[in-house]
């Protein structure tokens, strides 16, 4: 009979365990997903799978909120290769904590971007308001969770209708649902 230890390392998805924020464990899944050695991602802030420093601040901020309340998270969001290429990743975790959410959590990564492909013109706010319109989030309740007022969610979303031609939201929602962006 293996270890869980020996399970968690051969699981067939991405998997690691984090301490604020810091990945302790890695396997082997998450690590060939991110193209690293499981060893090389022990100890690395999960910053670094992001494309952007405030990409990583704002995740934290809605993990955290949601972890709070049920203490789990899930969502599609873009994520970042050692190489720097950019790709979408589905993200699952739960926390031990719903006190300090950040303090020791599982998480489940899978590569989806085989399912969607990036368009690099659009923004990383522009990628965050789509991954909340995918949600089904309006823009009013997107203006509070990601705080900015609602005339700026409108103009990310008005920014994304035109960089992917769309001529109604839900249209928009279909084309970024799909593999158009």
């Amino acid at each position: 009979m293996k270890s869980y230890e020996d399970v968690f390392m051969c699981a067939p998805v991405g998997m690691f365990i984090s301490r604020n924020r810091i990945i302790e464990h890695a396997n082997h899944a998450v690590a060939s997903m991110f193209l690293y050695e499981p060893a090389a991602m022990e100890g690395m802030s999960i910053e670094r799978l992001f494309p952007s420093s405030a990409e990583f601040q704002r995740a934290g901020a809605r993990i955290n909120e949601t972890m709070k309340t049920s203490g789990f998270y899930s969502d599609e969001r873009i994520m970042k290769r050692s190489d720097g290429e950019l790709f979408w990743c589905r993200t699952t975790g739960r926390s031990d904590s719903m006190i300090s959410p950040h303090s020791s959590c599982i998480w489940v990564l899978e590569d989806i971007s085989n399912k969607r492909s990036i368009n690099t013109k659009i923004t990383a706010r522009e990628r965050e308001v789509a991954a909340l319109l995918i949600e089904g989030k309006t823009s009013k309740h997107i203006a509070r969770q990601i705080e900015l007022s609602p005339r700026t969610v409108e103009m990310h979303r008005a920014n994304l209708m035109k960089k992917l031609v769309a001529a109604t939201s839900s249209e928009l929602v279909h084309k970024l649902m799909s593999c158009a962006y």
